[in-house]
């Protein structure tokens, strides 16, 4: 069966254009009980962004501090309860941040409308009712969460997203203005998370006409922004990775990540990493899987001096490899994308601790 996908409703992208927020979510208001969520990240509590926000009396406002963990499934079941006891069902959800922010913002404006714990959806088309408006305004340009269909979560068993069409923003703002106060090391990281999805995604069974054209078009923008003649974190460039980001998404949707996510799960999973900090982490050790790929990102990584930790592994337990193994073991549809259907045939669980062995 071919994908049939729902992409985003709406997207508007240009410089200043989240002061249209306002106008944009107001026709939206009537539905439900009659108010906002604005999911933020807590980086801008006390900042201007604050200052801006549409905000009329009725709306809730909730920052939320993703550093140093990514969303879990006890986060998201604690935050839709809190949000349905206070004031019911909201008219909509608006997430503000990265690709952290943006993912608890889709869980929840599912997990409203949805019964029981958010263990419950984490995978492929288990959300059995639609969510709620929701709307995606990106402050950090890289992870694709602006256009993923996939919200991912961390749980008691495993990392994984809640998957389905309903998953998409109806809604998403790009405005490269938000993304200037990036600090340098995390524009880096995230940035590399596009370019990642994109070496991933063209070099797997799943690819095709569709994803390989975005994926050139956004890996195209990263050699510019990372390795051309002008690159470096300047507004040109901040403008070009809002693109690439949501290019790097779209080429996704119709491919697959590989084997650098599989292992940044398991890394995320036990050790809670960053997941951009931790792709970056393992995809500098498999130039065996992605020869030219790992090779350009290294060169990315020497131009802005970035230091990458080398023998980590040295300090990691027998258990934590073989816990993190087998979280990557477990994600089927990456390594069938990257080695075949027959990968189980191919790969085992010693060679996957055997490449966390590397790092």
């Amino acid at each position: 069966m071919h994908k049939n996908f729902k992409g985003i409703e709406k997207t508007v992208f240009g410089r200043g254009s989240f002061n249209q927020l306002g106008d944009i979510i107001a026709p939206h208001r009537r539905e439900n009980n009659r108010y906002m969520v604005f999911i933020v990240d807590n980086y801008f509590k006390g900042k201007d962004l604050e200052s801006r926000l549409p905000l009329l009396p009725e709306d809730t406002v909730y920052f939320i501090d993703v550093d140093p963990h990514e969303p879990t499934t006890e986060q998201i079941d604690t935050l839709r309860d809190e949000i349905l006891a206070t004031k019911g069902l909201p008219s909509g959800i608006i997430g503000i941040g990265g690709g952290a922010i943006m993912d608890i913002a889709k869980c929840v404006s599912l997990m409203v409308t949805n019964e029981g714990s958010s263990t419950l959806y984490q995978g492929l088309d288990l959300i059995k009712v639609p969510g709620i408006y929701h709307v995606g305004v990106p402050t950090i340009s890289g992870t694709g969460a602006e256009v993923s269909m996939t919200a991912v979560l961390t749980g008691p068993e495993k990392k994984l997203g809640l998957k389905c069409e309903w998953t998409v923003f109806n809604q998403v703002i790009l405005d490269p203005d938000l993304i200037a106060t990036v600090p340098r090391d995390w524009w880096f990281y995230v940035g590399m998370d596009t370019y990642i999805h994109c070496i991933e995604s063209e070099n797997g069974q799943f690819n095709n006409a569709y994803s390989h054209a975005y994926a050139e078009q956004s890996m195209k923008l990263c050699r510019e922004i990372y390795l051309g003649e002008n690159s470096g974190q300047t507004a040109e460039n901040d403008d070009k990775l809002m693109v690439a980001s949501l290019m790097g998404g779209l080429s996704l949707t119709y491919s697959e990540v590989g084997i650098c996510h599989a292992i940044s799960y398991g890394l995320s999973k036990i050790l809670g990493m960053r997941h951009c900090y931790s792709n970056c982490i393992a995809f500098n050790h498999l130039a065996d899987y992605y020869p030219e790929g790992v090779a350009e990102f290294k060169e990315m990584v020497a131009k802005h001096n970035i230091t990458l930790p080398q023998g980590l592994s040295k300090d990691w337990t027998d258990a934590q490899i073989n816990a993190m193994a087998h979280v990557s073991y477990k994600l089927d549809h990456m390594w069938n994308h990257a080695v075949g259907y027959d990968w189980k045939e191919k790969v085992t669980i010693e060679d996957i601790e055997a490449i966390f062995r590397r790092l």
